[in-house]
C-alpha cells in the first residue's frame, strides 16, 4: 500500500492512498485547487484514481472532490443522507459499505455528530492481513479533541450523537489502530486540536480528555468550548452542495 497525508495551509488534512500493485487509488477530503496534485501523484505511481470521498459536506473550505472525480473518471462518494440536498449526482454511501481498491479495503462507518452525514473510513491492506490498519476519522475525532457539534444549529442533539458515534463505533475498535484526522491545530472545526497529525486509538483513549467523559458531561464540555464559526460558512456549504459557485 502507498499512503500520502497532505497537511494543508488551512489546517485541513487530505489523503491519497491505495494499492500500487494493482494500480488503484483513493483520495479523501480533497481541497479545491489541489486536483492537479492528485493527478500528478497518480501518474507517478502508475495508478488510477477509482474513488474520491468527502467525509462530510465541508463548512470551512471548498471541496475539490467532485472536480477531481470528474477529471480522473472516478466515483465521487458522500453519505447517502445528502440525497436531495446536492445539485449534482454522487455515489451514496451507507454504514457498513465496503469498497475495494485493489488490495486496499475501505469500510464506511457512519459517525454523525459533527454533521449528520459524517463518515469515518476504516482501512485494511489485504496483502498484510484482514485486520484494519488505520482509520480516517474526518471531523469526528481529532488528535486531542473531537469535532464541533454546533454547525447545524442543534448543538445539544448533535453533541449527543457525537458521543454515541465515538463510544459505540470508534472506541469499540482496537487500541493499536492508527488515527488520521481531517484537521490539525488551527482549524475552526474543533477546539484544542493537537498539532500532531496522527495518533492511535489507544493513546487517544488514554490522553484525550473528552473521551473519558460520560454522555452528559461530554455534551456540556463540547458545547461550552466551540470556536468561532468558519468564515463564509453558509456560502461554503452551499457551494459544496453545488447550489452556487463560490466567488
Amino acid at each position: 500500500m502507498f499512503f500520502k497525508q497532505r497537511v494543508n495551509d488551512d489546517a485541513s488534512i487530505s489523503y491519497f492512498f491505495g494499492c500500487g500493485g494493482l494500480g488503484k487509488a483513493v483520495a479523501v477530503d480533497v481541497l479545491a485547487g489541489d486536483e492537479a496534485w492528485y493527478l500528478t501523484q497518480a501518474q507517478k505511481l502508475n495508478v488510477a484514481i477509482t474513488f474520491v470521498f468527502d467525509t462530510h459536506i465541508h463548512a470551512d473550505h471548498l471541496s475539490g472532490g467532485r472536480a477531481l472525480a470528474e477529471q480522473a473518471g472516478a466515483d465521487y462518494l458522500l453519505h447517502a443522507s445528502n440525497r436531495g440536498k446536492t445539485a449534482y449526482a454522487f455515489s451514496p454511501l451507507n454504514d457498513g459499505d465496503v469498497l475495494m481498491a485493489g488490495n486496499t479495503r475501505v469500510e464506511v462507518l457512519h459517525t454523525p455528530g459533527h454533521t449528520g452525514d459524517s463518515i469515518c473510513l476504516l482501512v485494511a491492506d489485504h496483502r498484510r492481513g484482514p485486520a484494519p490498519w488505520f482509520i480516517l476519522t474526518g471531523d469526528t475525532l481529532f488528535v486531542g479533541s473531537v469535532g464541533r457539534p454546533d454547525l447545524a444549529g442543534r448543538e445539544y442533539e448533535m453533541a449527543g450523537r457525537l458521543w454515541e458515534s465515538l463510544h459505540e463505533r470508534l472506541l469499540a475498535l482496537p487500541d493499536d489502530l492508527e488515527i488520521f484526522p481531517g484537521h490539525t491545530a488551527g482549524s475552526p472545526c474543533g477546539a484544542d486540536i493537537s498539532g500532531k497529525p496522527l495518533s492511535t486509538l489507544g493513546f487517544e483513549r488514554r490522553a484525550n480528555p473528552l473521551l473519558s467523559l460520560g454522555r452528559e458531561d461530554f455534551i456540556a464540555a463540547v458545547t461550552a468550548s466551540v470556536p468561532a464559526r468558519p468564515a463564509d460558512m453558509e456560502r461554503l456549504i452551499a457551494a459544496n452542495l453545488g447550489q452556487h459557485t463560490f466567488a
